[in-house]
């Protein structure tokens, strides 16, 4: 447990996105892009990578910013990312499946040591109510990625998103699971993936409603001296009020360490270049607006 965990604050923007962008950026359903259709996707990550940098540049701490991006639509930005010194984070499923596979099989590992990032990323679906065989056949796979990751000099990080089953739909609504049933899921999901010898560094969690209950997945993540263990926010999609009540909520509990705010920060300037209202420059300008803002407002809130 020497080496596990990170020591910066780490704030992420993602766009590891992939079915996100075919089906509802492009229209794209039951079929592959075509590669007019890849270039399109791949020059809109472009644009929110440009974005990054120039908050880099104007006020997010480089030691403490990172990109999520996946291999498919994102392979040069990965590249470029790591000449000019930037953390990367490779993301290792399967997009879109209720299940964690990886999204290269057994060759995934060579795909990590091919990118060399600073940190392989796992999301994963997972509810400890929910189908026992699936949880385990999920540890099994998340254990060998844990393994590989600390045992060739990379970090490890999980999003794993608490999914409610039928069962506790059928008597709460998403809103009231969100609040009541996934904090206390979301303990008994981490103390599972530990107790399956799955070892993240950073915990990617939903967003939570109160300080208690960061403060809870902080202990839990933590536990049995795991002492530098970091918990980051997830922005999940949702609408921007949410998302900085989830951050401002988190800030100041030691060990939430930052977030990955993605679609929040680039999903409208997409859509509006996409459709041609903006010009590529604008949509960089506002990209990298919201990021900062983001940065600036977690970093205010974490002081008080």
């Amino acid at each position: 447990m020497n080496n596990l965990g990170y020591k910066n604050l780490l704030f992420i923007l993602p766009f590891d996105h992939r079915s996100s962008f075919t089906k509802n950026m492009l229209g794209i359903h039951d079929r592959l892009p075509t590669p007019q259709e890849t270039e399109k996707i791949k020059e809109e990550k472009e644009i929110i990578y440009e974005a990054f940098k120039k908050a880099v540049m104007e006020s997010v701490p480089k030691e403490e910013a990172a990109i999520l991006v996946d291999e498919e639509f994102g392979s040069q930005i990965l590249l470029d990312a790591k000449k000019e010194g930037f953390t990367t984070i490779l993301t290792t499923e399967k997009s879109g499946k209720s299940e964690f596979d990886f999204e290269y099989g057994e060759a995934e590992f060579d795909h990590i040591k091919k990118y060399n990032p600073e940190f392989a990323k796992a999301l994963i679906r997972y509810n400890p109510e929910g189908d026992k065989n699936l949880n385990i056949r999920q540890i099994e796979k998340l254990r060998a990625l844990s393994d590989f990751c600390h045992g060739n000099g990379f970090k490890f990080l999980i999003e794993p998103l608490v999914i409610p089953t039928e069962e506790e739909l059928k008597n709460s609504s998403q809103e009231e699971f969100d609040k009541n049933l996934r904090p206390g899921l979301t303990l008994k999901m981490m103390e599972e993936l530990q107790n399956g010898g799955v070892e993240p560094d950073i915990w990617k969690l939903e967003g939570m409603e109160t300080k208690k209950d960061y403060e809870n997945a902080v202990n839990q993540a933590r536990k049995n001296d795991r002492n530098n263990v970091g918990i980051i926010i997830l922005g999940r999609g949702a609408e921007e009020p949410q998302v900085l009540h989830w951050l401002k909520t988190g800030a100041s509990v030691d060990g939430i360490v930052g977030f990955a705010v993605g679609r929040t920060v680039f999903w409208d300037p997409l859509v509006y270049f996409t459709s041609g209202q903006i010009k590529k420059e604008e949509a960089v300008e506002k990209i990298s607006y919201n990021y900062q803002r983001f940065y600036k407002i977690f970093m205010e809130a974490k002081k008080t």
